[in-house]
């Protein structure tokens, strides 16, 4: 039976970030002026680790066979918590969506857990998830069972706004490839087949398209091999292109739909080609109705101003593969608002603004609210007994 009172747990996880706050910081701090590429984040993965195997966690390099993602794992309890860390960065802009915030506010989290977990019948994992801006680790893990014994799952993200109870749009990421003929531009170009014509002709399609697209579809792109030289008719194009709608029933239509685009590029120009997804299939968030409600109120206890829940669900948030995590078991993605000057997420001016002082304090209030909220979870037995009901039928 415990020995420690409801509110003296919830003070000893505060208290407790509040002591690793230097240390949390310099994580932070560390991740966001090295930033690497998805999958390739081997650096960053290392620095997530210290914290947490210093104080004891078991940690499990490589985990679900991804090599920048881990596993640490904290106490015995029967109710086994996931604490989610990204470390990602982006092409040019490094940290502009704040990942090295999610992942000081996890190890945070974490950290604090481990101090209640025994009070509290807590097993806490701290699960390092690679390649969140594109490749899916977080889906990838899932496939991998890296989740199977995870009763719920938490983690923060920042933006410009605090929300409690995000919402995100599912997700489908292709890269499409035409093959046509190379040939002396000018000399014969009647001998060539131009594959950098079938990529105009499939973003025509694609701009017509646009017109009859449902509410909350959308899609964007770039032409990332347009041919090599002006005089040689492209024998290869290739275009990425990002598709996104409300749910994924709404994305699969959407899906149908650009597949005639990409066809269009080919058939309009004699091109052979393929379309390769790029990663897993993205989809929308789904938080945790209880946990989200919880964490809107640890918000608001420190001081923090969430957006009305009438309000929030106006304001998708692009795409996340913690979305595929919320659709399989209870879990929250809130957002924790950093002041960026009028800037968000996937900006030069949101990179330097995540290791300010405004990020700062989001590391320190992510990793605090992160952890009051999962207390909340188990000192409240019919919640606790609800997710751990939950886990049990996924498991048969």
């Amino acid at each position: 039976m415990s020995t420690v009172s409801a509110s003296s747990c919830a003070e000893a996880v505060e208290d407790t970030v509040r002591r690793y706050r230097n240390d949390l910081i310099a994580l932070s701090h560390a991740i966001h002026a090295e930033p690497e590429l998805a999958f390739d984040e081997h650096r960053s993965s290392a620095k997530a680790q210290v914290l947490v195997a210093e104080r004891g966690f078991a940690v499990q390099p490589g985990a679900g066979g991804l090599p920048t993602a881990f596993r640490a794992s904290f106490g015995s309890g029967p109710l086994t918590i996931g604490v989610c860390a990204e470390y990602d960065a982006l092409p040019e802009i490094g940290h502009a969506c704040g990942h090295n915030i999610i992942a000081a506010a996890a190890v945070g989290a974490a950290l604090a857990l481990a101090e209640v977990a025994d009070e509290l019948g807590l097993t806490v994992v701290l699960i390092g998830t690679p390649a969140e801006e594109s490749g899916g680790g977080k889906a990838l893990l899932l496939e991998a069972g890296v989740f199977d014994d995870i009763a719920a799952a938490v983690m923060v993200h920042p933006g410009p706004l605090d929300i409690a109870a995000a919402r995100s749009l599912a997700l489908t990421e292709v890269t499409a490839t035409y093959h046509g003929r190379e040939a002396h531009a000018a000399v014969a170009p009647f001998l060539g087949v131009n594959a950098a014509d079938a990529v105009t002709v499939t973003q025509v399609a694609i701009g017509l398209l646009r017109q009859h697209l449902r509410p909350g579809q959308m899609m964007h792109g770039i032409v990332t091999d347009g041919g090599q030289a002006p005089n040689i008719v492209p024998a290869r194009a290739e275009l990425r292109y990002t598709l996104r709608a409300d749910d994924t029933d709404a994305l699969r239509d959407l899906e149908d739909k650009v597949a005639g685009c990409f066809l269009a590029g080919a058939v309009g120009t004699g091109c052979e080609y393929d379309v390769v997804p790029v990663s897993p299939v993205y989809r929308e968030l789904s938080p945790d109705r209880w946990l989200a409600e919880a964490f809107r109120a640890e918000m608001q206890r420190a001081g923090r101003s969430p957006l009305p829940s009438d309000v929030e669900a106006a304001f998708p948030l692009g795409s996340t593969d913690m979305g595929n995590v919320t659709q399989l078991l209870p879990g929250i993605h809130p957002i924790i608002g950093v002041e960026a000057g009028g800037a968000s997420v996937h900006q030069p001016a949101f990179t330097a603004a995540a290791a300010s002082p405004s990020g700062d304090r989001a590391v320190i209030d992510g990793a605090v609210l992160l952890a009051r909220t999962v207390v909340r979870l188990a000192e409240t037995p019919e919640q606790a007994d609800r997710v751990l009901e939950l886990l049990q039928r996924r498991a048969s």
